[in-house]
């Protein structure tokens, strides 16, 4: 895999060398008190910068009518399934690139165990095949190299992207549906909850066809950038222009629990509106290019020899 970040600017280059800082100072910290074994061992063994970032197909604009601005996409490496819980050992990591004020860049991070990430690509999983085969090492324990990965005929691409299509899509259509019943019978606690699920179900489900790989996250901040990362068309449907969307967006990003459980959360029907009207863009959105996805992959799977 590839080490050079030559092709990035000196300031995005200091930025990654201080996020893998911060990654290992916070994992450390999570670690210190434990006294069971995986966590006296727990290691980091890769951090691996994928995504436009290691492509070169990055956008920063964050000062025009779009406002656009590309994540560094971090996949961290860890020597036990255990260490990849992000609420216990990711989470402050998280927060903490998020309020840095030398960090000017949003950082997304995966976390998964060597074993995950290898048998996904034995698997010929394509997010983590492109990883593989893009990707630029930041960090390593070790010079263990990845597994090589196994290639999926595309008429198996295409079977398993149908059956994530067929399962997630319904979903967000339905959720949707929920979301706007409830926003007319003024239940703005429920509505939001619904709304929240169909965007997470729209996202997955375009990650899915794409890549068969989607995080198990509620961070709809996460899968909106990773989604984005794919299509770009995507980044139309949020305006990142006016504080005002951007803040409804932020409030509906904590529906997934503070709608449930929190006698404080709040979000106005205005706010609600607007986003059910963002959110029914979206999935259509995320439908067609799905649609897309199946297509090609129908052709070349025609076209492929038996």
């Amino acid at each position: 895999m590839k080490t050079n970040l030559d092709h990035l600017p000196h300031r995005k280059q200091r930025e990654l060398a201080r996020i893998v800082e911060v990654l290992h100072e916070e994992f450390e910290d999570a670690l210190k008190e434990g006294t069971a074994d995986f966590k006296k061992r727990g290691r980091i063994l890769k951090i691996i910068l994928f995504g436009s970032y290691a492509r070169g197909t990055w956008v920063d604009e964050p000062h025009t009518k779009k406002g656009y601005k590309s994540d560094y996409d971090l996949l961290i490496i860890v020597n036990n399934r255990k260490l990849t819980d992000f609420a216990a050992y990711w989470h402050k990591a998280q927060d903490r690139l998020l309020h840095l004020p030398e960090i000017r860049t949003p950082v997304s991070l995966i976390v998964h165990s060597r074993r995950e990430v290898n048998t996904a690509l034995y698997d010929g999983q394509y997010f983590f095949v492109e990883i593989r085969r893009d990707g630029i090492i930041l960090y390593e324990l070790d010079d263990e190299p990845l597994a090589e990965p196994r290639p999926r005929t595309t008429a198996a691409a295409l079977r398993i992207a149908e059956e994530y299509f067929e399962d997630r899509m319904p979903h967000a259509w339905k959720f949707a549906k929920g979301a706007a019943f409830y926003l007319k019978e003024r239940d703005p606690k429920e509505a939001a909850f619904l709304l929240h699920q169909s965007i997470e179900q729209a996202y997955s489900a375009l990650l899915l066809v794409q890549t068969s790989y989607s995080p198990a996250s509620h961070n709809l901040r996460h899968l909106r950038g990773l989604a984005e990362e794919r299509d770009q068309r995507l980044a139309e449907v949020w305006p990142r222009d006016q504080h005002q969307y951007v803040a409804w967006f932020n409030i509906l990003n904590e529906a997934y629990v503070k709608s449930r459980y929190s006698k404080h959360y709040e979000i106005s029907e205005e706010a609600l509106a607007w986003l059910v009207e963002r959110a029914h863009r979206l999935i259509a959105e995320v439908e067609a290019i799905c649609v897309e996805r199946l297509e090609r992959l129908r052709k070349q799977a025609k076209d492929e020899p038996d």
